[in-house]
């Protein structure tokens, strides 16, 4: 892999950063070209940040936001990142190791909205919840940016069964080693410059529409799918298709989802080696 990374004479962490840049210049590429890809396209700039940050050279936590439409996998991708994580912070007892920001957690409570009109159903009629206006993201920047700076912040949490309700203050995050968000608008101008990294995820029309007609199914959605579908396809096109050009990586959301476990321990065994190798 790195060659003797760890055991090394090298004792700069400059060069240290560009050995281990070299590494995960031949893992991108490899990836990139490999028959299923989970790779579209990437900065050669986020290559050096990553070193930058695995060798030690930036000492700061990380903050990674991922966006992408409805139905293109970033929030499956995104738990799977977790869990590897996760995993590894487990196996190595690596405390404090990544913290979840939750993007949906900050759509404003318009629960006296939902009462008024009767209905969920009926309030979403006359309130489009498919445009970044629809949520704080003012305040969401403001967490990431508290939690990166090593404050504990209390984040909101927003009732998704239909009755609007957002509680603020609710849930207690500590800082850690990786902050982590994804959502529609995650990358969209009030929050993006939250993030140290930023991801976007890009699915297939004809993919993306079949698992929302999946996921309408399950929720019965009956005749309200159509319009739901059109509505969020259209909003997309304005708020979040545009924010792929903002994304230091662009992911396949139709990709293996083993792809993704195995390109991101690739990447993992450079901790590994760098930091605890026997």
């Amino acid at each position: 892999m790195i060659q003797n990374i760890a055991t090394s004479q090298v004792t700069k962490p400059t060069t240290l950063c560009d050995e281990i840049e070299r590494y995960l210049q031949k893992v991108f590429e490899a990836e990139l070209n490999a028959s299923g890809s989970i790779l579209v396209s990437y900065t050669p700039f986020v290559i050096k940040k990553i070193a930058a940050y695995l060798s030690g050279r930036i000492k700061m936590p990380a903050s990674i936001g991922i966006a992408g439409e409805t139905a293109s996998g970033k929030s499956t991708i995104t738990m799977d990142l977790i869990d590897t994580i996760e995993s590894f912070a487990a196996e190595f007892n690596i405390d404090d190791a990544i913290t979840r920001v939750n993007t949906d957690d900050y759509y404003y409570d318009r629960s006296e909205m939902v009462k008024a009109a009767g209905s969920f159903s009926e309030f979403a009629k006359n309130y489009d919840l498919d445009v970044p206006q629809a949520l704080e993201l003012e305040l969401m920047s403001k967490h990431i940016k508290e939690l990166l700076s090593g404050k504990i912040t209390y984040l909101p949490k927003y009732d998704m069964s239909g009755t609007a309700i957002r509680h603020d203050n609710y849930t207690l995050a500590k800082p850690s080693k990786i902050i982590i968000s994804e959502g529609l608008f995650t990358l969209t101008e009030k929050v993006k410059d939250a993030f140290n990294f930023k991801i976007y995820v890009d699915i297939a029309e004809d993919i993306k529409k079949e698992r929302f007609y999946v996921r309408a199914k399950e929720r019965d959605l009956g005749d309200s799918a159509d319009y739901i579908y059109k509505n969020a396809n259209e909003k997309a096109a304005v708020h979040i298709r545009p924010c792929k050009a903002y994304a230091d990586i662009v992911l396949s959301g139709s990709a293996d989802r083993i792809k993704y476990k195995n390109f991101l321990n690739r990447i993992i065994a450079v901790i590994q080696e760098v930091y605890f190798a026997e």
